[in-house]
């Protein structure tokens, strides 16, 4: 892949700020402390003179003189201090340009679309006319960036969970394996099930305990893009990557919008921490596309806080909400996906670059340490 072009384009316009608390120190006087010491100490030298001689009172002079060579030593130290916070704040903001621009290096240098980044599909076997998946559960130290391993709960081993993906009207059976140690469920969010299918421990269903296995099995009755993921302690599960994309897909395809592209973007941000997919950036991966194509993006939010999704420089056509497509499609730049939501949108790529995508609460998105956790790019290519 030609990497060239990408490193010529800006992902965001970094202001030029430096940290405000370095330039304080320029704003005291450094003078006024010295001068004053040096005349609290000035009287006490000429005091004994003048009691010791009553006379000749013109030795007195000898005081008055002495004070004059501390003061121009005072008035020539004062400008000589400011200089070095001028040289603390210049490094500041070198530093920070440094470690913004190396973190888009990483990024560009990391690009791989083969790396399962944008989803690993989940195999199944038929039999008598079922489609028959299995989930293990799994307790993993997972690599949400290099060096950095957080405890994660996982499908199969994986944050988030393989992505399942079916036609409206199949026969499903899902065997689900606990190899943690403590219980779990999974409930089907979005997916119309029958009642004891749902995914509720002592509501719906007993919980699946350690080394217990559980099977789930219903008909697919409504398309669209929903998900999967533990409901029992799922503060924790939930937010340590319990998580999955659950995609029915519609037996009359004839409505549907024609993209070269698919994307899931699974969004994420307390157990381990600020990611999509499973991952922070400048670990996240690009969405590559060319100059004219049109891709369909899957949001779903499977943490505890709002994350308004902002795509620079391409607008986003938002086609369906929870599964079920809109009556009146909109246009928008930021999104506002809330924990639970789903929402398809489709881009039209129509201007070359490599354009920023990320949360615009800025603070799960940029620092003076340069950009991470959630962040991406789209980068269309001539």
């Amino acid at each position: 892949m030609n990497r060239s072009p990408l490193s010529r384009r800006n992902f965001l316009k970094v202001a030029g700020v430096a940290g405000a608390g370095l330039t304080v120190g320029a704003c005291r006087n450094p003078s006024a402390v010295p001068a004053e010491a040096t005349r609290a100490a000035a009287p006490p030298t000429p005091t004994p003179e003048p009691t010791a001689t009553p006379a000749p009172p013109t030795p007195t002079v000898e005081p008055t003189a002495t004070p004059a060579p501390v003061a121009q030593a005072d008035t020539h130290a004062a400008p000589a201090a400011p200089a070095a916070p001028a040289a603390q704040t210049e490094s500041g903001w070198e530093e920070m340009d440094r470690m913004h621009e190396e973190g888009v290096k990483i990024f560009l240098d990391g690009i791989d679309p083969s790396n399962g980044f944008w989803g690993t599909p989940l195999e199944y076997r038929e039999e008598n006319g079922v489609k028959v998946f299995e989930l293990t559960c799994q307790e993993v130290d997972w690599e949400v960036e290099p060096g950095k391993t957080v405890a994660a709960m996982t499908y199969n081993g994986i944050v988030p969970g393989p992505e399942i993906r079916i036609t409206e009207g199949d026969s499903v059976r899902i065997i689900v394996h606990n190899e943690m140690g403590q219980s779990t469920s999974v409930h089907w969010h979005g997916v119309t099930v029958p009642n004891n299918m749902d995914g509720v421990p002592y509501i719906t269903q007993p919980p699946i305990r350690p080394g217990e296995s559980y099977t789930y099995e219903f008909t697919t009755r409504n398309s669209g893009s929903h998900m999967y993921h533990s409901h029992h302690n799922a503060l924790e599960q939930v937010s340590k990557g319990l998580i999955g994309a659950f995609i029915i897909e519609p037996a009359d395809k004839s409505n549907e919008p024609e993209v070269s592209g698919d994307y899931t973007l699974v969004l994420n941000d307390v157990g381990i921490g600020l990611t999509l997919n499973g991952k922070s950036f400048p670990y996240t991966q690009p969405i590559i596309a060319k100059l004219g194509d049109k891709i369909r993006i899957r949001y779903m939010n499977e943490g505890v806080m709002i994350h308004p999704m902002h795509l620079h420089g391409l607008e986003q056509l938002v086609i369906s909400k929870d599964g079920w497509p809109l009556p009146q499609p909109y246009y928008c730049d930021t999104l506002n996906v809330a924990p639970g939501e789903r929402y398809d949108v489709i881009v039209d790529c129509h201007t070359a670059g490599a354009w920023a995508f990320h949360c615009h609460i800025l603070s799960h998105a940029e620092s003076a340490h340069g950009m991470f956790g959630m962040v991406t790019a789209v980068v269309v290519q001539e």
